[in-house]
């Protein structure tokens, strides 16, 4: 079976970092957020249960580093009942063939992913003409080949339960990526965003390095349908979360995300969308 898995011809890691790399934040008693480089992955379990799921896998190469962090926050030798995808980007999927083959655990993603799991298509190409600042002029460089999990990824239920996370449902959370998905459990009103939107703008260098806090729309190099990225925007608000992790940049919460959030959703085609680039229309 794990003859069948394979990353892209053009896997390799990317020597992008920020000051916040290798460190972890407990956001909630049962949600913690782990930066891997310029990306975050969480942790989602009770640390004296070892009962938890990863969501997300972070930048290539980083499997080791994403293992040490589960077993510090849960136990030596621990391994989740399950890996959750936002969605198949290079930088969510970076390690996760190792953590496959370490953890031996089913991996779930919504069904519009799938090609882009399994090897049957690659995503639009960045785009570094569109309007930001170095991290998209760099983008070229970015794996874009689809990563290839054979039978080792499925479906996300289609009832909107989550695997193993009781008390979250998964929302269709598109324009970055057809089958983007963000994570939201009633109880808490807490939130696992993906890149739906972002607590950086992740296209400027020195914001990425510095984790200069500010709202914004998906990383815009990797985004192509922003009629969509804005609907998903408005969805999540509509939810009123207290608590968001998001896939770039730090944790927000109270009434700094729900200003920000609403400014956002307002503001959105101002934010968030790019001036030029050959995904705007």
């Amino acid at each position: 079976m794990d003859k069948e898995m394979n990353y892209g011809s053009d896997y390799k890691f990317i020597p992008a970092s920020s000051i916040g790399s290798g460190m972890g934040i407990e956001v909630l008693p049962d949600l913690f957020c782990h930066t891997v480089q310029i990306v975050n992955i969480c942790l989602v379990g009770d640390p004296e249960s070892n009962d938890f799921v990863l969501v997300d896998a972070g930048m290539p190469k980083s499997a080791n580093e994403i293992i040490s962090t589960a077993e510090k926050r849960f136990s030596a030798n621990s391994r989740p009942k399950a890996i959750i995808l936002t969605h198949g980007h290079f930088d969510h999927v970076g390690g996760l063939i190792e953590l496959i083959k370490h953890w031996d655990v089913p991996v779930y993603a919504h069904q519009m992913e799938m090609p882009f799991l399994t090897g049957q298509k690659s995503y639009p190409e960045p785009d570094p003409t569109v309007e930001g600042g170095m991290v998209a002029k760099m983008s070229p460089m970015f794996p874009n080949e689809p990563i290839d999990l054979g039978n080792n990824v499925q479906a996300l239920p289609s009832d909107g339960t989550v695997p193993h996370m009781p008390g979250f449902k998964w929302i269709h959370t598109p324009g970055h990526a057809p089958g983007h998905v963000s994570l939201f459990r009633e109880k808490d009103r807490a939130l696992i965003a993906g890149d739906a939107f972002v607590t950086v703008k992740q296209e400027y260098l020195y914001k990425v390095l510095t984790q200069e806090q500010e709202i914004s729309g998906p990383p815009r190099y990797l985004t192509t349908d922003w009629k969509a990225a804005k609907e998903s925007v408005m969805k999540l608000d509509a939810l009123n979360p207290t608590v968001a992790v998001t896939g770039h940049g730090l944790p927000m919460s109270g009434d700094l995300l729900t200003t920000s959030l609403k400014k956002l959703v307002n503001e959105f085609d101002q934010i968030a969308v790019p001036d030029y680039g050959k995904y705007i229309n």
